[in-house]
């Protein structure tokens, strides 16, 4: 039964396959970034398009010596659970300067974002909680709600905060308190959130339930690698939630995920959340290169990294424009080419690997019918040269 239901998956398409093997990567030289090589192909050179490394961190020599003074110091496991083994201070110092970085009261962290938004979610849901989602979040929130078994549902239509308003008039009786949720980048488009009209229509009804309206944003692949200073989709909205979820795997180049929020959200979560309570913490090494990403960023340098990164975004973007393609408007790394066919979907990303570019795509039911794409992804480490190479591989490109 196991192997029919793969072979069905492989006969329409929806298999996600046999994966690239990174055999080693190439530091950046000669105006080029970091080139990979990858087993089965020798030693031809390929540039990622598909990595959330956004700030290019993950290889910096600083980053590395950080994780490996953690491990020399304290191994390379935390040996058990955090009640159970007892923490290191590492990760408090980190959850603290997670806290600090997004003004938050308390900060807690977990093994992955994933398990984070589920670790938040969850918890939270009650028999008596009406939870609203927009249509187009993240698998992670969608499991963590099939998980709540809530009073009620809602979801409400991408980024439309009209139908969020009407989502919140219908939920009205059906709980004591309404969790509302979003994806603060929506990873598959790099478009974000209103989070400022999203939190002005939440507090509008927050008299209308019995223990209010609570906001909850999932930014992983915003923090770190969107707005002036990293602070995610809060600080390119100027807004706040109430709970903000994010990732350490991503723009900050390590591994783990964290949420941040009130003392009192903090601690009901270290006693209720399953998926900390029940899981071993990142290591002492990760947290010590998750302190130092969180130092980078917030120098003169990191300034300078977030400004690259912004500048070969818009570079990217205009590229895909001036050859006549299609994307989705936005300032985040994310830029998607809007294919719409799931074949010729496939057949661009063969002819991109063809010509030593790794990029995703993305079709159904990943994506909607209609909505196929290939997402490419920006980093830091990317030169003028890459961006300029991968826009001429596309260019030459025939249907």
């Amino acid at each position: 039964m196991l192997t029919k239901n793969v072979d069905e998956l492989e006969k329409s398409g929806r298999a996600k396959g046999a994966e690239k093997v990174i055999t080693q990567c190439i530091p950046a030289q000669k105006g080029k970034g970091p080139r990979y090589l990858l087993e089965g192909y020798g030693n031809k050179e390929f540039i990622r398009m598909n990595s959330n490394s956004y700030l290019g961190l993950s290889l910096r020599k600083d980053m590395i010596e950080a994780e490996e003074k953690g491990a020399a110091e304290f191994g390379v496991g935390p040996g058990a659970v955090r009640f159970i083994n007892g923490t290191f201070k590492s990760h408090l110092d980190l959850e603290a300067k997670l806290a600090a970085f997004h003004g938050r009261e308390a900060g807690m962290i977990f093994s992955s974002a994933y398990v984070t938004s589920i670790g938040v979610i969850f918890p939270m849901t009650t028999k008596e909680t009406v939870l609203i989602s927009d249509e187009l979040n993240h698998n992670c929130i969608i499991n963590a709600m099939r998980l709540g078994r809530p009073a009620g549902k809602e979801i409400y239509a991408h980024n439309n905060m009209e139908a969020l308003e009407k989502a919140l008039e219908r939920s009205i009786g059906k709980g004591k308190r309404a969790l509302v949720i979003t994806d603060g980048i929506f990873s598959m488009r790099g478009d974000h959130a209103p989070l400022d009209e999203f939190v002005k229509v939440c507090e509008k009804f927050n008299d209308k339930f019995e223990e209010g309206v609570i906001t909850i944003a999932d930014d992983s692949h915003g923090v770190g690698a969107f707005g002036k200073t990293g602070r995610g989709t809060e600080e390119y909205t100027n807004a706040k939630v109430d709970i903000l979820v994010g990732t350490l795997g991503k723009a900050f180049g390590v591994n783990g995920g964290y949420v941040v929020s009130s003392k009192e959200v903090v601690k009901y979560l270290r006693e209720s959340a399953p998926t900390y309570i029940y899981s071993n913490p990142i290591t002492v090494s990760e947290s010590e290169a998750a302190i130092k990403a969180l130092e980078i960023v917030d120098t003169s340098e990191g300034k300078d990294i977030l400004a690259h990164l912004r500048a070969m975004t818009q570079k990217f973007d205009k590229g895909l424009c001036d050859l006549g393609l299609e994307t989705i408007e936005g300032d985040h790394p994310v830029v998607p080419l809007m294919v719409r066919d799931s074949q010729k979907t496939s057949d661009i990303v063969k002819h991109l690997n063809e010509h030593g570019v790794l990029a995703t795509g993305l079709n159904f039911p990943v994506v909607p019918k209609g909505d196929e794409e290939i997402r490419f992804q920006i980093n830091a480490s990317h030169t003028e040269k890459d961006i300029d190479i991968v826009l001429e591989v596309l260019s030459n490109y025939k249907d």
